[in-house]
């Protein structure tokens, strides 16, 4: 499943990630004070990232169906994908630029790549 959010829905999961298990009502309180939204729309959110696949509302009772560190991967990838065909050196190259690596983040970058290696 792809997760496509639009800003204000990252923003409502950003809310629930770091206040999960949260009651609705309280959810409700928490979008009017944070994102100055009414009633109507955080439940109007909270259905639209059900759908997705993000979240859940079971009785009464708010709580992610992915972590938010899912959620990023999966959005990393996808950037990876539509803007590099899918070329992580491609990518690594763009993102570096003229920028030259610390010893630690070369060290960092090596132990990665033989982690996620092809055997």
């Amino acid at each position: 499943m792809e997760y496509k959010l639009s800003e204000s829905e990252e923003r409502f999961a950003e809310l629930i990630w770091q206040n999960e298990p949260i009651g609705s009502g309280e959810l409700v309180k928490l979008c009017e004070k944070e994102m100055n939204w009414k009633k109507s729309t955080t439940y109007t959110v909270l259905k639209k990232l059900c759908e997705k696949g993000v979240c859940r509302n079971e009785n009464a009772v708010v709580s992610s169906l992915i972590t938010k560190d899912e959620y990023y991967s999966r959005q990393s990838i996808s950037f990876v994908e539509e803007t590099f065909g899918g070329s992580l050196p491609k990518f690594l190259a763009a993102f570096i630029g003229g920028r030259k690596l610390s010893s630690q983040q070369a060290e960092e970058l090596k132990k990665l790549i033989d982690e996620h290696k092809e055997a």
